[in-house]
């Protein structure tokens, strides 16, 4: 098997608040230990059916054997080691050391080579940036990370060989800006329009894997670690932020809640976007 790569780039300068790189590159290895297992346990389950996994990205990927794919914010690595079970060659590119710990492990057990380059997103290497990927994607909680979301998208364009193709999935707006929800089950989940779509203000959240680490016996307020700050984009804002990269625009897909038929009937979950490197176009 190939030797595992990885590069590290230095940390950015430092904001008057904290960073979403700061707080995150912390040691996120036991919380990804508990959600999926050890490396051993997720490796295996992979193997058994990485499609499974990758569900609905694979229906706008087409065919990715011998594929070179970059997987932007690819966190642990589950998407990415799917995928080279599946024949890509794939990279992923993540400001996390720890997320580098354990997809490192995890390709390793999975017996599939991976390249990992830590690194803020908006600050890739040069020769990285080289046009060469047939397939870049980022998906679920990635555009609130950046306040300056075009320049993400020129990232992700500089990276696509001629003809290669953008895809970008994540949570809905309208779900994420406008609706509040209650109710644990489909027939008393109760929803409330309460939300300003047009907000643009940072917001202070707790990071996504905060409810899988150990708890430290301090109070919510005092926990380490527990937030980051992020924007909220519309729609809109979003393919704007595409087409002004020079990404031309293909395919922008509303998704309901793909993992029930009734649960949230009626209201857009997710959304991918599809698009081409305009330079090639």
């Amino acid at each position: 098997m190939e030797e595992q790569k990885q590069y590290s780039n230095n940390q950015a300068e430092k904001n008057a608040v904290p960073t979403s790189e700061e707080l995150w590159n912390e040691d996120t290895y036991t919380a990804w230990v508990t959600r999926f297992g050890t490396p051993s346990e997720a490796a295996a389950k992979l193997i058994k059916e990485p499609s499974a996994k990758l569900h609905p990205l694979l229906s706008f990927f087409g065919e990715v054997k011998s594929k070179k794919m970059m997987n932007l914010m690819g966190s642990n690595g589950m998407k990415a080691v799917a995928l080279s079970l599946l024949g890509a060659e794939v990279t992923v590119a993540d400001f996390s050391e720890a997320n580098a710990r354990y997809a490192a492990d995890l390709a390793q057990e999975a017996g599939v080579p991976l390249t990992y380059i830590v690194s803020d997103i908006l600050k890739l290497p040069e020769d990285v940036l080289d046009g060469s990927y047939d397939i870049v994607f980022a998906e679920l909680g990635i555009v609130h990370y950046f306040t300056n979301l075009t320049l993400f998208m020129e990232t992700a364009r500089r990276l696509l060989s001629p003809g290669g193709v953008f895809v970008l999935r994540d949570f809905h707006p309208v779900t994420t800006k406008l609706i509040s929800s209650k109710g644990s089950t489909a027939k008393v989940r109760k929803h409330k329009v309460n939300g300003d779509y047009f907000d643009s203000s940072l917001e202070e959240k707790k990071v996504s894997y905060s409810k899988y680490l150990p708890s430290t016996g301090k109070p919510a307020g005092e926990q380490e670690h527990s937030v980051v700050y992020w924007r909220r984009w519309t729609l809109g804002e979003i393919v704007t932020a595409a087409a002004n990269s020079g990404l031309v625009i293909r395919q922008l897909v509303e998704e309901p809640n793909l993992s029930s038929d009734v649960y949230d009937k009626g209201i857009p979950k997710t959304f991918t976007l599809v698009a081409g490197n305009g330079a090639s176009l």
